[in-house]
């Protein structure tokens, strides 16, 4: 393949809980989940998919579980530098979120990863704040976005964050609202967030995708596939499907994210 893939946007469990935590995310989706989310089936995936790298994240659902799966995250990158990059994960119950992301850019993560739908907290309370101020301006942070069924991550929140906190470098994931597209369309448009193309494909017309492509551009778009949800070698087919440049794609694949990370 003639371009460089990195996946933005993938999850990895430990391999005793890996085939658990994948059929987790399957229920709280209502998706059936054909990959375990273990690191060796990421791997041969990539392989499989022509990906060179990829962003491998996970989140804490409590605040003490924070540091166990930084630890994990950053093994696992160590373990493999050459296919794998990794975020860390905060919770908004912590105590002092800047020490640990100190302490994780330390051991060589790129960025932070939240779920507020799964981790129960809103986009903009602000108790929230505290995870904002400790990686504006030093790293990105990648957070699901929208959700129909919760108003813990509607995209309207997202302008203002970035009030606030207007030099934060967000990646909203799912097209900036996962079955929130209209959403997404409306209040981040003009915002300068980044978004990803995971989880979005399954679920919109092609008409829909580039709308929302040409929507938010070729400079702001980051390829991801959320593994384990879906293969990447079939987010990469549809995503070559649509008619993209090769300036384009180019970006999306590699250039955009490999702008963003520290």
């Amino acid at each position: 393949m003639k371009y460089t893939i990195i996946d933005s946007h993938t999850h990895v469990y430990p391999d005793k809980i890996a085939q658990k935590a994948a059929d987790s995310i399957g229920q709280f989706y209502d998706i059936s989940m054909n990959l375990d989310g273990s690191v060796a089936t990421l791997l041969r995936v990539m392989e499989e998919s022509g990906v060179s790298k990829s962003l491998i994240c996970s989140a804490a659902l409590t605040a003490d579980r924070v540091p166990t799966i930084n630890n994990f995250i950053a093994a696992t990158v160590q373990a493999h530098p050459d296919k794998l990059m990794g975020l860390m994960t905060l919770h908004p119950d912590m105590e002092d979120p800047q020490a640990e992301v100190e302490r994780a850019m330390a051991m060589g993560l790129k960025g932070v990863k939240l779920h507020p739908d799964m981790q129960k907290f809103a986009l903009d309370d602000p108790i929230c704040d505290k995870m904002y101020a400790a990686c504006e301006g030093v790293c990105p942070m990648l957070l699901h976005t929208g959700d129909k069924r919760y108003r813990y991550s509607n995209p309207d929140m997202i302008p203002r964050v970035l009030k606030k906190f207007p030099n934060l470098t967000l990646i909203c994931a799912h097209m900036g609202g996962y079955s929130e597209w209209e959403a997404a369309a409306r209040c981040l448009a003009d915002t300068h967030v980044y978004v990803d193309c995971s989880s979005s494909f399954f679920a919109l017309e092609k008409e829909k995708v580039l709308e929302l492509f040409d929507l938010f551009g070729e400079d702001r778009i980051l390829f991801g596939s959320d593994y384990p949800m879906w293969h990447m070698k079939d987010e990469i087919n549809t995503l070559l499907s649509l008619g993209l440049s090769d300036t384009a794609l180019n970006k999306i694949f590699s250039g955009n994210i490999l702008k963003i990370l520290p």
